[in-house]
C-alpha cells in the first residue's frame, strides 16, 4: 500500500472497494472448515449470524464481485455474503490459527488461511442470503459506472431529475453514481473544470459532457492503480494535495479552496472551476 494514511482516512470509494475485495481471492475454490462471527455486533444488523455460520461452515467461495462500495461473496450451496466497508472496514488474509480481536468480526477459517473482515467503527455491514439466486439487495442497483449502460442517456436523465441539487451532491448520490465519494467527486469536477457548489440546472451542455467525460475517466484509472494493487494515482492528481494544509492547484499552483458542500469537506481551485 503506498497512500499515505492521511490520504485513506474517510470512507473507501469505488476503486478501494474493488482492492479490499480481491484480498479474499486466495480463499476462492477453498472450504470454509470453521465461520467465526460477533453476530450481536452492530455491522451484523438485519444478519443471522447463527444461520450465516451453519451455513458457510463445509461451503467453499467460487467467486466475488464489486457494485459501487459493496462487494458479493458467492458460496456453494447457493449462499451469499455482502459486505459494505463502511469508513474502517476491512477484508484480510491471516494465518489458519488466527485468533479474532474485538475488532475482528467475521473469521472464515480454512485449512491454509483466515478470510477476516475487520471494522473498528462498526460503520460497515455483513449480510447473508441463502437462495437460488442473487439476494434481492444485490439485484436493485444502479448501472456500473465504467459498464456501458452507463450512458450519456442514463448520466443525462439522473441530473436532471435532480436539477435543483449542487453538482457535487449528485455525483455523492449512490443510486446514480455508485462508489462516487468525496474525493473521487472533486477530483472529477476538478478536471471538468466545474465549481462544485454549482446547481445542475444552471451547467452548460459543454459542462454536462465534460463532467460525463471526467467521470468515466477518473473511475477507470481509479480501477488501474487502487484497484489494482492499492498504488497512487499519478501524482498529478487532486487528490494528493486535497487535504494538505496548504494544498495547491496540481495545473496553476494556486492555493485550494475549502468549504462544506452537501455536507461534505470540498477543495476546489478557484482558477480552474467557476
Amino acid at each position: 500500500m503506498h497512500l499515505s494514511p492521511q490520504l485513506f482516512s474517510r470512507m473507501p470509494e469505488l476503486a478501494e472497494v474493488e482492492w479490499f475485495r480481491k484480498r479474499w481471492e486466495p480463499g476462492i475454490g477453498h472450504k470454509i472448515v470453521e465461520a467465526k462471527a460477533h453476530s450481536r455486533k452492530y455491522v451484523f444488523r438485519g444478519t443471522d449470524g447463527e444461520s450465516l455460520r451453519r451455513n458457510l461452515t463445509g461451503q467453499k467461495p467460487l467467486r466475488s464481485k464489486r457494485s459501487g462500495k459493496q462487494m458479493l461473496f458467492e458460496f456453494s450451496g447457493d449462499n451469499w455474503l455482502g459486505i459494505h466497508l463502511g469508513m474502517t472496514g476491512k477484508t484480510h488474509i491471516e494465518s489458519p490459527n488466527f485468533q479474532p480481536g474485538k475488532h475482528d468480526h467475521l473469521v472464515l477459517g480454512q485449512r491454509d488461511r483466515s478470510m477476516v473482515f475487520t471494522d473498528p467503527r462498526q460503520l460497515g455491514q455483513v449480510r447473508f442470503h441463502h437462495g437460488k439466486g442473487e439476494p434481492d439487495w444485490w439485484k436493485d442497483r444502479p448501472p456500473e459506472i465504467n459498464s456501458r449502460n452507463f450512458d450519456r442517456k442514463f448520466f443525462d436523465e439522473f441530473l436532471d431529475r435532480h436539477s435543483k441539487a449542487p453538482i457535487k451532491a449528485a455525483l455523492l448520490m449512490q443510486n446514480g453514481f455508485p462508489g462516487i465519494g468525496n474525493w473521487m467527486a472533486d477530483e472529477i469536477l476538478w478536471r471538468a473544470k466545474v465549481l462544485p457548489s454549482k446547481r445542475i440546472r444552471k451547467l452548460s451542455p459543454r459542462e454536462r459532457s465534460a463532467i460525463f467525460r471526467a467521470t468515466k475517466w477518473v473511475v477507470r484509472r481509479s480501477l488501474e492503480t487502487l484497484g489494482q494493487d492499492f498504488s497512487d494515482p499519478p501524482k498529478n492528481w487532486l487528490i494528493h494535495q486535497k487535504w494538505k494544509r496548504g494544498g495547491i492547484c496540481p495545473i496553476h499552483r494556486t492555493p485550494l479552496k475549502h468549504a462544506t458542500v452537501a455536507g461534505r469537506t470540498t477543495a476546489w481551485c478557484s482558477a480552474c472551476q467557476h
